[in-house]
């Protein structure tokens, strides 16, 4: 089953990162966000990619072509009048990635439209190039075929912005409640799961997958919830980056459910 990453948006909410690079491609412990999405799916054994790109497209098809001198140590040997280059024990990975071109403007719902093509007649999965979780992809995937809906979304609640003051009587504080739930409610995390029906349901480039396809799709019944109640973190803003990156640093980052390095 292919994968699917929306990694073609500007990013402006982290346009302190992103007016050099894709959001995607901005780094949580010197690996691009999206190494790390990679490897989430790829722990579970879903191994094949469709990359959704637009604006900077270019930075994530060098990063792939130049993946293991990004990845390994390497040797330049000048000698003999010529170029040898020789990988020295490359961090090689198991994955199969098309990196597909759909447009600087194109919106959400427009950008899987075009890669409809890699996908074929079957069942796929999406996700945007910009969040992290701890998800158990393969509950994900049986929760849904055991429904038959045509369209799964992961349904996640976010931490709230701010930490919370502890009052006691007379209001007293007694202490701080670092990065409360919100207001309970539930929004979309992606990590969807989709048959290849829900292309019928995107007219064009200037379709939001968010709106109008999501809004029919629930209207007819044809979209289930997985609740995931563990560890979820977007990557919006300045702000998230840096928790992340202070979450990697740690040695405690939830997200890196891969064993390996």
């Amino acid at each position: 089953m292919k994968t699917v990453i929306l990694a073609g948006g500007m990013g402006s909410r982290i346009s302190e990162e992103s007016y050099l690079r894709p959001k995607p491609m901005v780094e949580i412990g010197e690996k691009p966000i999206l190494w790390h999405i990679l490897k989430i799916y790829s722990h579970f054994g879903f191994r094949e990619f469709v990359i959704c790109l637009g604006y900077k497209g270019y930075v994530i098809k060098e990063y792939f072509a130049h993946f293991f001198l990004h990845s390994s140590d390497v040797t330049f040997d000048f000698s003999n009048n010529r170029e040898t280059i020789c990988y020295q024990s490359p961090a090689a990975e198991p994955w199969r990635v098309t990196l597909a071109d759909t447009g600087i403007e194109t919106a959400t719902g427009g950008r899987i439209k075009r890669v409809a093509s890699y996908i074929g007649n079957e069942p796929f999965m999406l996700t945007y190039g910009d969040g992290v979780a701890d998800i158990d992809i393969g509950r994900l995937l049986a929760f849904h075929r055991s429904h038959g809906k045509k369209a799964t979304v992961t349904a996640v609640q976010p931490g709230g912005r701010f930490g919370a003051i502890e009052l006691g009587d007379n209001d007293t504080v007694t202490g701080f409640k670092e990065k409360p739930k919100g207001d309970r409610s539930l929004i979309n995390g992606g990590f969807f799961v989709l048959e290849p029906e829900v292309f019928d349901y995107i007219s064009d480039d200037s379709t939001y997958f968010e709106k109008e396809p999501i809004e029919k799709l629930a209207a007819e019944g044809e979209l289930k919830a997985y609740l995931h109640k563990g560890y979820w973190q977007p990557m919006d803003t300045l702000r998230d980056r840096q928790v992340l990156e202070q979450q990697w640093q740690s040695g405690r980052a939830p997200w890196k459910i891969w064993s390996a390095p």
